[in-house]
């Protein structure tokens, strides 16, 4: 029944010219993006990264804060490179606007073989150098499917999105060396503490906690492995789920900021209840409901409780 539902939508869409329509809404939006991306060129970083926020494809405004990076960061042609990973079926995505502005060179990554298959079948998929692969990511794996798919040494931005292992992938990530790196933190866990979900090469953040609000690393865990590796800290997006960071010998005068000054609390409201109803919990309600579950504590070396760190 949904094969025959969606070929008589795909034939419809032909017959009254929907495809023409949204490519043509894309071509608009696109079109505003490189307008915005001119005016925001010289904003002072000290106004910080809210302030050049905009959104083309990106969930949140993720698209003008890298715009905003890649020119303070002064890349050349030759970087103008991306891999990203969890990117669903790229629609929403912190790179799908530089593949389709800038002309940049990319690898996405994701875990749901339909997902891939939709990215594939875009008009914008044979007009780019994108390559996709479908993968399930793990420690393990993830330089190895980087550096097999023709990405390696330096290259402009790697943008992190896996909803889990976020902190432990990055971590063993050593075949690329990114100008600019985009990271998911989890905001329930708060700014003073170095923290993460304990590592599971199977972890499915629908299938760890009921809510789906148990995932990730904390902002200074993040910071911290952003320090071993070179980069420093320099905002955070206005929705409070995006870090990012640029490595040291590009920053230049970009002012480094502690997680502390970084972090952003997140607003939106994503819980389920065991059903995967949305529950719209707010505030500490989020954090009352995910209380038990175990984190790793990178300072201390133990594993401590959610609900132990946030009040703290």
């Amino acid at each position: 029944m949904k094969r025959l539902v969606r070929a008589l939508f795909s034939r419809l869409s032909r017959y009254v010219g929907i495809d023409r329509i949204l490519a043509e809404v894309e071509d608009s939006k696109v079109l505003l993006g490189r307008y915005l991306t001119n005016q925001l060129k010289d904003t002072s970083p000290l106004l910080g990264l809210i302030a050049v926020e905009f959104k083309v494809f990106s969930q949140f405004g993720d698209d003008g804060i890298l715009q905003y990076l890649i020119h303070k960061t002064d890349l050349p042609a030759n970087l103008h490179t991306f891999v990203e990973f969890g990117v669903s079926d790229y629609e929403e995505s912190n790179t799908r606007f530089l593949l389709i502005k800038d002309n940049w060179r990319g690898l996405v990554i994701d875990g749901s073989a339909r997902n891939v298959a939709h990215i594939r079948s875009r008009p914008w998929y044979w007009r780019h150098d994108l390559t996709a692969i479908c993968a399930f990511i793990t420690t393990s794996n993830i330089d190895g499917l980087i550096a097999d798919n023709g990405f390696s040494g330096e290259i402009g931005i790697l943008s992190i999105d896996v909803d889990g292992n976020d902190y432990w992938v990055w971590e063993r990530i050593q075949c690329v060396q990114p100008v600019i790196v985009v990271a998911e933190y989890n905001s329930l866990f708060g700014w003073k503490h170095a923290v993460t979900v304990p590592y599971d090469p199977d972890f499915r953040r629908a299938i760890a906690h009921f809510s789906q609000l148990y995932w990730g690393c904390s902002l200074r865990a993040l910071a911290q492995q952003a320090n071993k590796k070179g980069y420093a800290l320099v905002g955070s997006n206005s929705a409070g789920n995006n870090a990012y960071f640029v490595r040291r010998d590009r920053l230049g005068g970009f002012p480094e900021l502690s997680p502390e000054r970084a972090y952003v609390e997140s607003k939106y409201r994503e819980s389920r209840d065991p059903t995967g109803k949305l529950t719209y919990l707010a505030g500490r309600e989020r954090i009352r409901v995910i209380g038990d579950m175990p984190l790793v504590d990178l300072d201390l070396g133990k594993t401590v409780r959610v609900a132990d760190i946030v009040d703290s």
